[in-house]
């Protein structure tokens, strides 16, 4: 049984947080003229996940943002022409985001001028160890995401 006072959660955590914040501002400097990280996340997320068509209140809840951080986010990349934003079909009350191919390209230019950071990355962590601990990572997230609803 694992010492209630154990610090190893903590400083988990702690060394997750560090790395979002050093690879978010890393990633914020080169990404495409007027995409933010924000709108990445959101064109990543839909297309990764195959997503053709989502309610904006689905995108909020799996980033993980309010909804009104949403919408903003949505607005900005609908005048980049990196996603439609139309009155949802099947409920004349919601709407729905498409990515556009424009938006497409946009992640894929995003994903290209992030490589160089993923290979000085690896220049200085052997591969086999990042892969390593890619499975306790997976399951703390998915520990996590089975926790927020």
């Amino acid at each position: 049984m694992t010492p209630p006072n154990d610090p190893t959660a903590f400083v988990f955590f702690n060394e997750v947080a560090i790395i979002e914040h050093l690879s978010r501002t890393a990633a914020e400097r080169v990404l495409p003229e007027g995409l933010s990280l924000a709108g990445f996340t959101v064109l990543n997320h839909m297309v990764r996940l195959g997503h053709e068509r989502r309610a904006p209140a689905q995108i909020a809840n799996a980033v993980q943002v309010t909804k009104g951080a949403m919408t903003g986010t949505l607005k900005r990349l609908e005048a980049g022409g990196w996603v439609r934003v139309e009155p949802d079909p099947d409920d004349g009350r919601g709407k729905t985001v498409t990515v556009t191919p424009a938006g497409r390209a946009v992640r894929e230019a995003a994903i290209a001028n992030l490589s160089p950071l993923f290979s000085e990355l690896l220049r200085e962590v052997d591969l086999e160890a990042l892969a390593a601990v890619l499975p306790t990572l997976q399951h703390v997230r998915r520990v996590l995401d089975a926790a927020r609803d």
